[in-house]
């Protein structure tokens, strides 16, 4: 029997550790993490599915084209179904704003969302919005906290094994596991001694404004995303900074912001705040690394991780690469077992 384990418990890392489950059954597979649930980043992100391409090198494009698109036929799908309030999908329509224009890069999402449109210069002026170019599609938002839940819930009904433990270094498992998936993100900078993973801290509001149902995204950095029970505003994109701490001039700037593009938010009850480290880095890492020891003994590491500010939209469709991967490594002639 295969000894499979992923690092880390946020998006990426449940969604690769329930494809890996599914495309080896007999495995066993185990989540090690020392963070879970709301102390992971992807429990405070708002859940906007978005592909963004020019966030990404060239190279990378193509992989992320399908990840984008394996992650969106499985939102959509789940947003659509009985279980989308147990998972935290729903389909909200709304509007995205540029000064410059987006059809370039907006050419792939049209292509999955069927009603996505530009809309007229007489429309954005109705609504009082000073850009010159805006888009109107359906996207689905997940509501992380449920998302996450369902998840851990699906993996140990699969009989996934976790383990709350903090891994010092990736050699420490050589002996114990067979393949490793690291999706630690920025613990990759001690883990896998990779310099180039970098923080973008992003701060949110939350407020109590059920009247707005629609989503809303300037390219001034100002987005709206309404959940179940609360409307996240945002934001920030702050590279390199490692706070996690909430601070009250960020905070008013987000409000101020927002309150000046809809003055009906003016009243609107701040009920929280978050704060998370989105983990960057300039090119995404997926790729496979042997690691031995003084005796020899191998250990094939996976690394999927660099995600930034699209963990949600990417995250599926990495774990069913990342659970692709996995597999073809077990099935190579050159595979050997610890238990052997």
């Amino acid at each position: 029997m295969a000894r499979l384990g992923i690092i880390g418990s946020g998006i990426v890392g449940l969604s690769t550790a329930l494809n890996v489950q599914k495309l080896l059954p007999k495995a066993k597979v185990t989540i090690i993490a020392d963070k879970f649930g709301k102390d992971t980043t992807s429990h405070g992100a708002a859940g906007f599915f978005r592909p963004y391409l020019h966030d990404f090198v060239p190279e990378d494009q193509n992989m992320t084209q399908q990840w984008y698109r394996d992650s969106w036929h499985f939102y959509s799908r789940l947003a659509q179904s009985s279980l989308a309030d147990e998972t935290g999908q729903t389909l909200v329509s709304g509007l995205v704003v540029y000064n410059k224009p987006q059809d370039e890069q907006y050419s792939f999402l049209s292509s999955l969302e069927t009603d996505f449109h530009q809309v007229t210069d007489s429309y954005l002026k109705h609504r009082n919005l000073n850009y010159k170019y805006g888009y109107s599609f359906t996207t689905v938002v997940t509501q992380m906290p449920k998302f996450l839940a369902w998840l851990v819930r699906k993996f140990c009904s699969s009989e996934g094994i976790i383990q709350k433990r903090t891994v010092q270094k990736l050699s420490d498992l050589i002996g114990e596991l067979d393949v490793v998936v690291n999706c630690s993100g920025l613990r990759a900078k001690e883990l896998a001694d990779d310099q180039d993973i970098k923080p973008v801290r992003g701060h949110v509001v939350m407020v109590s404004a059920p009247w707005i149902k629609h989503f809303f995204l300037s390219d001034d950095g100002v987005y709206l995303v309404p959940h179940d029970n609360k409307l996240i505003i945002g934001g920030t994109k702050e590279l390199g900074n490692y706070s996690v701490t909430p601070d009250s001039v960020t905070r008013n700037t987000i409000i101020q912001k927002a309150v000046a593009l809809f003055p009906q938010l003016k009243d609107a009850r701040v009920i929280d705040e978050w704060v998370g480290l989105r983990p960057s880095r300039q090119k995404l890492r997926f790729e496979v690394e042997c690691l031995k020891d003084q005796q020899n003994r191998a250990l094939h590491v996976l690394h999927n991780y660099g995600h930034g500010g699209h963990g949600i939209s990417l995250g599926w469709g990495s774990g069913i690469a990342a659970a692709k991967t996995v597999q073809d490594l077990i099935g190579s002639n050159h595979f050997q077992y610890i238990s052997k």
